[in-house]
């Protein structure tokens, strides 16, 4: 799905999380706008002071009230700045802080097919670098913005309370400055826009090359790699340059409408002085009015850039939020006490509607049967188990588990049914002890040490640093691909769960290991359906039943000496080494 958000909308949603929170909203605004206040009273005590001089017969007692008065001021605008400042950065970091748990939230809900069809990079850029930017746009705008309006609009006041004809060539000169900030903001949004969604094509591209490191050095793939993120790196930097040169625009802009501005406001009120109209106190106010009136233009035309990074960057948090969820498991029944009793009757699936994969699929599994899925490469067996997990729904006909409809039953139930070991393991960072309880929390180091030995994992865990308790790295970075598959299957070993999935679950491992692990898996299956996708024979020709697939459908099925005797697509494959 590729919405294009536009930057209205988008602060309007930044707004709402915002709500979220009033007293620091509430807080960040009163002090910038008492800030503010007291920074208008400061003129006003300046040129009373002024004409007081001015006027001889100086009274130094009133001269030092004014002194105290316009210390006082200073010191208020201090504190309010400062008060709104941690205000500011207290609701800045818990938007971003929403947006990111928001965010991460959805990840769990959504269909696989997003995140087949998506890079892993660019999510994790939505979620992490674009709410950075989030974060320090809103930091840096949110106060300065309405500090600076709220500045431009006292000052008006007051310069048309002192001397209303300077007021109003003020007044006219101004939409000059308001229509160049406008155009450029709204012409900028774009190139950040585009800069953000390289920036985030930049961050998947990296995290493909350094996740396929090995394959790439393997390949001597370096040379075109660099070359192609030497090309998202220029095309970046384009951007950037663009967004951040339009941006720059308003700044120099603004300054010399507002230069004019102050020029004109000291010829104006200096032939008002010369001609008795004006005290020179009152031009001084005026002439400092009119620098706070225009050193907001040039603040607020700084945080610009901030401002729509920022919006640019929430547009694509946005956008991610707003992925279609999987079906909603509300009002479905929870699946309790599996059999593992599994049909799949009449199912079509296609990951693309004008590629059909699965058509007229038919299947009966009854508990405790040991079934064995073999096929050529892309015939459909991953994406049998995928359906048997309700991790896609079939587009037509339906899957059953103990003779329930699995769209009708919770997906959490029905995947706790399941115990599954695939060839692509994974581990968290954490410790062994961790990771092979992560099915079963609240089992006992005896059940763990027990699972991790008939998984054949006990000896190369004891040799570790700390036995149980090493820290594993991310994805187990510090094992070997055997070791991390064995602790994945002394995870299932340790559920005991009524039905298996083992989706070449001993690739990675050797063949000496394989055959104990093999009894092991014997055991396990003992009583409990089986689903076994496999090229090695050794765990499959011991299977009650064995389904041939080509191009989704099951040309054959039996056991392993009656398919031998057919002589058809599971001869062919056997002998051509499965």
């Amino acid at each position: 799905m590729n919405k294009s958000v536009k930057s209205p909308s988008t602060l309007k949603r930044v707004l709402s999380y915002a709500k979220k929170y009033p007293f620091s909203l509430v807080g960040s605004l009163l002090f910038a706008l008492l800030g503010v206040g007291f920074s208008l009273l400061v003129p006003v005590f300046i040129g009373d002071a002024i004409d007081c001089i001015v006027s001889g017969g100086v009274l130094w007692t009133k001269l030092f009230g004014y002194f105290w008065l316009i210390l006082g001021c200073a010191l208020g605008v201090g504190v309010c700045n400062w008060l709104s400042g941690v205000c500011n950065n207290r609701l800045s970091c818990r938007i971003v802080h929403d947006l990111r748990k928001d965010a991460f939230y959805k990840i769990n809900r959504l269909p696989l097919a997003y995140l087949h069809a998506h890079p892993h990079g660019d999510t994790v850029a939505r979620i992490v670098a674009d709410a950075d930017q989030v974060a320090d746009g809103l930091l840096l705008g949110f106060t300065q913005f309405f500090t600076g309006v709220t500045t431009i609009l006292g000052t008006l006041v007051f310069m048309l309370a002192t001397h209303w004809l300077i007021g109003l060539v003020v007044v006219l000169v101004t939409p000059l400055s308001l229509l160049v900030a406008r155009f450029v903001s709204t012409h900028t949004y774009q190139f950040f826009q585009s800069q953000t969604q390289i920036r985030g094509e930049q961050t998947a591209f990296t995290e493909e090359a350094i996740s396929g490191l090995k394959t790439v050095q393997a390949f001597s793939q370096e040379d075109e790699m660099q070359e192609k993120f030497n090309q998202i790196n220029v095309r970046l930097e384009k951007a950037t340059m663009k967004a951040t040169f339009y941006s720059s625009l308003t700044n120099p802009s603004t300054r010399l409408i507002n230069n004019i501005v102050y020029a004109l406001v000291a010829l104006i009120g200096g032939l008002s002085v010369a001609q008795g109209n004006f005290t020179v106190g009152g031009l001084t106010k005026f002439l400092s009015y009119s620098g706070q009136y225009a050193k907001p233009f040039n603040e607020i035309s700084g945080v610009i850039a901030e401002l729509k990074g920022a919006l640019a960057s929430a547009a694509r948090i946005f956008e991610f939020i707003d992925e279609e969820e999987e079906p909603s498991d509300e009002g479905n029944q929870t699946l309790e006490n599996i059999r593992g009793e599994v049909t799949f009757d009449d199912v079509d699936f296609s990951y693309e509607q004008d590629k059909k994969l699965i058509e007229r699929l038919s299947l009966t599994v009854s508990q405790g049967q040991r079934v064995a899925i073999v096929g050529r490469t892309g015939s459909g067996k991953t994406t049998l188990i995928n359906l048997l997990l309700r991790f896609y729904d079939v587009d037509g006909g339906k899957v059953t588990m103990d003779g329930k409809d699995v769209k009708e039953v919770t997906r959490k139930s029905l995947r706790q049914g399941y115990g599954m070991v695939l060839q692509e393991t994974w581990l968290r960072k954490g410790t062994v002890r961790e990771n092979i309880k992560l099915g079963k929390k609240d089992a006992t180091d005896e059940e763990m040490v027990a699972a991790a030995k008939a998984a054949h994992a006990d000896g190369f865990i004891r040799r570790l640093g700390q036995g149980y308790d090493t820290l594993l790295s991310e994805d187990g970075g510090n094992l070997s691909e055997g070791q991390k598959q064995l602790l994945c299957i002394a995870r299932i070993m340790l559920t005991h769960p009524p039905v298996l999935v083992l989706d070449e679950a001993t690739s990675s491992i050797d063949t000496r290991t394989e055959l104990k692990i093999s009894d092991a898996f014997h055991k396990l299956m003992e009583g409990r359906t089986s689903f076994i996708v496999a090229h090695r024979l050794s765990t499959i020709q011991h299977a009650h039943l064995i389904l041939v697939m080509e191009k989704g459908r099951v040309v054959e099925s039996g056991t392993h000496e009656s398919l031998l005797e057919k002589g058809g697509e599971y001869y062919r494959l056997y002998h051509g080494r499965i």
